[in-house]
């Protein structure tokens, strides 16, 4: 944790956002036939929600990725209803998607202390099964983090949102004059003198398609999804990703952004947005924003990317 001015910042490194596990639940106990005594039922495999838990915690500190429950205890003279197994509990973060190996949701922990049922365990040996137990569930499940911020930075590379993340806290992302400098989503917090808290999440650069998965789109834009409130970062000279793909100027800019994270979900549209116009500082930039305002003022008049629809109009920030 580092101080900048009036306010603390918490960087949070090396970035895990999904995991691979192997679950089992506990096999039951064996039944006692003679006696008609019932092994006990094996124990459950559980995911539960923890503030400060990571998965890269969970991976350093479960370096095999396998969790299986305790076995049930068999029946015996003294004690004919066996013991349950000891449940096995998989700590994670806020904000997990569980899925299963076919991608089929099993469940979602967003607050802390949920948990959800992910291997049950076998039952124990009884009349029913002629004493004999059953084995535990297996199950291959994949941990989804979506990042939950108050506000997510969102825009094509090399927009500027490392270097405004920079300038608004002691955060050290990587910054240079080429695109894709943020590989991985960065989560920061502001706290407060008073106490108040607000978390940024910084996003790898999208790219045109990005709703179909181009550019490991779907990686990136599923955090969008758990932030508050969203901050368009778009740099006042347009974008261009190569020579071989065509300019967008900043207005395009805009549309593209709204258009892209439209396809991806259309809740996502109802989320409050601001605008970040960057590189204010460039030779015509005052130039360039005057016409940026009035094509937002006026979207309807400017042709542009027919094939999309006019942006929604976010508030303005000048960078």
């Amino acid at each position: 944790m580092v101080r900048c001015g009036s306010v603390w910042f918490r960087k949070y490194g090396n970035f895990i956002d999904n995991l691979r596990l192997f679950t089992r639940g506990g096999s039951g106990g064996m039944g006692y036939p003679r006696l008609g005594g019932e092994g006990g039922k094996g124990g459950d495999v559980w995911v539960v929600a923890h503030k400060k838990m990571t998965l890269k915690q969970l991976k350093d500190k479960y370096p095999q990725k396998r969790f299986v429950a305790g076995e049930g205890a068999n029946s015996r003279v003294n004690a004919l209803k066996g013991s349950r197994g000891k449940d096995c509990e998989i700590p994670v973060p806020v904000g997990i998607s569980v899925t299963d190996e076919n991608g089929k949701i099993i469940g979602e922990l967003n607050k802390e202390k949920d948990r959800i049922l992910v291997a049950e365990g076998g039952l124990g040996g009884k009349l029913l099964t002629n004493f004999l137990p059953l084995k535990g569930q297996k199950r291959v499940i994949h941990l989804d983090l979506k990042l939950i911020a108050d506000i997510g930075l969102v825009g094509f590379p090399n927009a500027g949102k490392s270097s405004l993340l920079s300038q608004v806290s002691h955060a050290k992302p990587a910054i240079a004059d080429y695109a894709f400098t943020t590989l991985q989503p960065e989560l920061g917090k502001i706290v407060y003198n008073d106490f108040r808290q607000i978390s940024v999440a910084d996003l790898p650069g999208l790219i045109e398609g990005a709703h179909m998965n181009k550019g490991m789109g779907h990686k990136f834009l599923k955090h969008i999804e758990r932030t508050r409130q969203l901050l368009f970062v778009v740099d006042i000279s347009g974008f261009q990703l190569s020579s071989q793909t065509q300019y967008r100027t900043a207005f395009e800019t805009i549309i593209l952004l709204t258009k892209e994270l439209e396809l991806y979900k259309e809740e996502l549209q109802t989320k409050p947005v601001l605008l970040a116009v960057n590189k204010m500082d460039l030779p015509g930039a005052q130039d360039m924003f005057h016409v940026l305002m009035n094509q937002l003022q006026n979207p309807k008049d400017i042709c542009c990317l027919t094939s999309l629809n006019s942006p929604r109009k976010p508030n303005l920030l000048l960078l």
